[in-house]
């Protein structure tokens, strides 16, 4: 359909070449003057009419109309033919290694059930030729218009209506590093609906269904992550063993056979959460490196303070309360910390309670020359073991079968 009309506006297909030599295809107003200009007055009825707009998205079973509305969610453009995706499979080996069967049940659900919710899909290396972008590429391929490949500046604007509407967001040479790039994206990773805002447009509320996957030469902190979070699949990229400038195209002519063998393959994964995937089995070292990064600054002072006393003082386990934490932290200089803060710490990310009693316990001060003095002092306070202490400073890096009873 060359041009259609949507409720009370013409629109006229338009297919823009790009310089990689696909085409980009998409609906522009066309007035019906123009219209009339170029096929005659007559020609205006036979145009189709819709009632609206709607966006359902489907790639083996894809319908162009329902119930009288456009669809504007793209075709998928690759008939499956029986054959085997050998290179395919063993670039996706080098992208998911020890997770490869996660890794092609994340692209059949992509494929088969686009609807359902996904972990945020990150790939990261500071190294170079490790195929990130070829992998953001061989998507766009297989998935055409319905993925976009943005900046870090096109997921910031406020205008979105580019991208809130396909099936893959993906972010290259990914760096999100404020805390409202990390809670809108976790936020979106989860969310149904969406408003959609465009320039010279009134926002519009859509049901959303997008994917994120970021790509970055940052192995660190290319964005936020809290300790606690579950949301994201970090994958560390080695260096291609060999650079294969074609790499691209051959993963191409391979899409049909891919296709083929995505359907007829059966899940290694069944859905047990929302985003389908349990939290372990897609847990990585290179996950826990950006956590561990990213930890909060309050939460390493104390855990430096806490980890000094236990060494200096050769202790099995320490006592201590709230007000004792703020004093050394005031101690070391660090006085911006409210009890507020400290406790949320305390509670929430180490998961702490205080005796439900005054007690008694040795306290610990700390010496402007850097001498530890104890006393006897009663008080609600919080415990913790040698090896728990060392557990919140060395973060998720820590084992406790390493640590000698």
């Amino acid at each position: 359909m060359e041009y259609v009309r949507i409720g009370t506006t013409y629109y006229k297909t338009v297919r823009k070449p790009l310089a990689s030599g696909d085409v980009v295809e998409f609906l522009v107003p066309w007035s019906t003057e123009c219209i009339k200009q170029d096929h005659g007055k007559h020609f205006l009825s036979s145009v189709p009419r819709f009632d609206g707009f709607c966006l359902v998205p489907n790639h083996l079973e894809y319908k162009r109309e329902i119930e009288n509305f456009y669809n504007r969610y793209h075709p998928f453009l690759h008939p499956p033919i029986q054959g085997y995706p050998t290179k395919i499979l063993v670039f996706l080996n080098h992208v998911f290694g020890e997770q490869l069967n996660i890794g092609l049940d994340y692209l059949k659900i992509l494929l088969m059930h686009p609807m359902q919710i996904l972990p945020i899909l990150c790939l990261v290396s500071t190294e170079r030729n490790t195929g990130k972008t070829t992998f953001l590429n061989f998507l766009k391929a297989l998935f055409g218009d319905n993925m976009t490949i943005n900046s870090n500046e096109d997921f910031r604007s406020n205008f979105n209506a580019e991208w809130a509407n396909k099936l893959i967001i993906g972010v290259d040479e990914t760096f999100l590093d404020r805390k409202e790039d990390s809670e809108r994206i976790k936020s979106l990773s989860t969310s149904r609906y969406y408003k959609v805002e465009a320039k010279g447009q009134d926002r519009q509320e859509i049901e959303f269904f997008g994917k994120f996957i970021l790509c970055s030469n940052n192995e660190d902190n290319f964005i936020l992550i809290d300790p606690g979070e579950i949301r994201y699949w970090i994958r560390r990229l080695p260096v291609l063993q060999q650079e294969n400038k074609n790499l691209l195209a051959q993963l191409k002519q391979e899409i049909a056979f891919f296709i083929h063998y995505l359907i007829e393959r059966p899940f290694t994964t069944q859905p047990v959460t929302r985003m389908w995937f349990r939290p372990e089995q897609i847990v990585t070292s290179a996950l826990k490196r950006v956590k561990k990064y990213n930890r909060n600054k309050l939460e390493v002072e104390m855990a430096q303070i806490l980890l000094t006393i236990v060494d200096q003082k050769e202790l099995r386990e320490i006592c201590f309360s709230l007000s004792d934490m703020q004093e050394w932290l005031q101690k070391k200089g660090f006085r911006g910390y409210d009890t507020n803060s400290i406790r949320k710490v305390l509670q929430e990310t180490w998961e702490l309670t205080p005796s439900e009693n005054s007690n008694s316990y040795i306290q610990y001060r700390l010496s402007s020359d850097g001498s530890i003095y104890e006393y006897n002092y009663k008080g609600r306070y919080y415990k913790l073991s040698q090896n728990e202490v060392l557990k919140h400073h060395y973060s998720d890096d820590f084992d406790d079968k390493s640590i000698s009873s």
